[in-house]
């Protein structure tokens, strides 16, 4: 017969696991992170500015699962950096538009071994993190609706 307090065990937690795997993959990114002089936040920042070059604050938030309270700090910094410029959208005053700089765009040679560095820290079965990267995204896709 199970205990009422079963639930709150730590092994019988889905979050716990989840948790702590996030916290090894950004432990395990952060030498690699330390040669470009960027956090975990940062780099996957850039990784979205990469791809998109020029987007508003609130669309950064909507990719990354930010807040602008989170971002407005991690942003500003990017910008004191270089990577990024911040400027205020000219058909709304409100938007806030970042755009990635020639010095952040140079950034992105020197990061493109990271994640390969990374993925032989891991050493998953291909299949096996395709069937993970599903699962997770199909979890965040459930928290977010």
């Amino acid at each position: 017969m199970a205990d009422r307090y079963d639930a709150l065990k730590l092994e019988n937690q889905l979050c716990f696991p989840l948790y702590a795997c996030a916290k090894e993959i950004v432990k395990a990114y952060k030498p690699y992170l330390d040669e470009l002089d960027l956090t975990y936040t940062q780099y996957i920042t850039m990784m979205v500015m990469w791809e998109h070059r020029e987007l508003r604050v609130k669309e950064v938030g909507q990719y990354l699962f930010l807040d602008s309270s989170t971002l407005t700090p991690l942003l500003k910094r990017l910008e004191e950096k270089g990577y990024v410029t911040r400027r205020r959208s000219a058909e709304d005053e409100r938007d806030l538009i970042v755009t990635i700089t020639k010095k952040g765009e140079l950034l992105r040679e020197r990061a493109v071994a990271v994640p390969e560095k990374l993925g032989a820290c891991v050493d998953l079965d291909p299949k096996k993190t395709q069937v993970l990267y599903d699962l997770l995204y199909e979890v965040i896709g459930k928290l977010t609706r």
